[in-house]
């Protein structure tokens, strides 16, 4: 039986047509999936062009149409919206079945080695942060992942707002000094902090380029700023806290277990957060068995696609093998 597999996140979407023996039939890439911004249907319309993409690339003659739909998708934090979007897929008459599962759960299966059980924890800290967790018989750990109101604290968009809070302050006086207060605005070609804060304000500098202060943290903490450093050192902390919250959750405390890393931050492997994530990890979980996932997540998106229609095993060894 077909799949389509889709990763869809904040900032692209990868999504894969794959065939019952695993073999990727064709490919494409969109932009992000944002329904809390853009509403449901635009969101839906936008994955739309992407899938007819991929399904055109594959050369199967037809309409988009598998047995299949494996949708790991962003902003499905709580069940109440994996419902809504798993109708709206539904709608779109891709698949005979479709099953919606939060962006995380596709790091999760992907970095899972193959042959391996269902069972591990994912802790994601790209543009935002978030975990999952999973047992063989079904159980989850999740976590609503929907921003301080949640207690969330960091990714890239959160670490690049208190870089700018503690840059801020010490270019007027409220706070200590911090080689931030240069460094930030000069990322944008700016010379201080009041002409970054005015642009951003302004929007002369478009929101979504706030991101791209999260490498500048980690280079400012590398070359050892204090206030910087203790922002990477804070990150390590929530990502410890979140995995290792969920493996109790799940009953894996004292359980050998795969504790999946995944996002641009992680994937960056700066070695003050990945340092740090290891050694809090070996107090708070002695028995986790951290590891960096860097393969593409559509890859977890398709492999959950094939355990839902039953595909042997030979099928998931050909689907990770193209995305070696």
């Amino acid at each position: 039986m077909s799949v389509l597999a889709i990763d869809a996140g904040n900032s692209k979407t990868d999504v894969a047509l794959i065939g019952a023996d695993g073999t990727v039939l064709g490919t494409a890439r969109g932009g992000g999936f944002r329904p809390p911004s853009v509403g449901v249907e635009v969101a839906m319309h936008m994955l739309a062009t992407t899938v007819e993409e991929a399904h055109l690339a594959s050369r199967v003659p037809g309409p988009p149409r598998v047995g299949h739909v494996s949708a790991c998708l962003a902003n499905a934090d709580l069940p109440v919206e994996e419902k809504e979007l798993a109708a709206a897929l539904r709608a779109r008459g891709w698949g005979d079945s479709v099953r919606v599962y939060n962006d995380t759960f596709a790091i999760l299966r992907a970095g899972l080695p193959a042959g391996a059980e269902p069972c591990g924890v994912a802790v994601v800290c790209g543009a935002g942060i978030n975990c999952v967790g999973m047992t063989p018989d079904g159980r989850t750990a999740r976590f609503p992942a929907i921003g301080k109101i949640s207690g969330d604290w960091g990714g890239g968009g959160g670490l690049a707002e208190e870089a700018l809070y503690f840059a801020a302050r010490a270019e007027d006086g409220r706070g200590g000094p911090t080689a931030l207060a240069a460094a930030l605005p000069a990322h944008f070609g700016l010379t201080s902090m009041y002409d970054l804060i005015e642009a951003l304000h302004l929007e002369k500098i478009p929101l979504a380029r706030r991101h791209e202060l999260s490498p500048v943290l980690f280079a400012v903490a590398a070359a050892g700023d204090p206030v910087a450093r203790s922002l990477v050192d804070r990150q390590a902390e929530e990502i410890v806290a979140l995995a290792a919250v969920a493996l109790d959750r799940l009953g894996l405390l004292g359980v050998e277990t795969h504790v999946l890393l995944g996002g641009s931050v992680l994937a960056a492997r700066h070695p003050q957060l990945d340092d740090g994530v290891r050694e809090l990890l070996a107090v708070r979980a002695p028995k986790a068995v951290p590891r960096v996932v860097t393969t593409s997540p559509v890859l977890g998106a398709g492999l959950l696609g094939l355990d839902h229609v039953g595909a042997p095993e030979a099928a998931h060894a050909r689907l990770r093998a193209q995305y070696a």
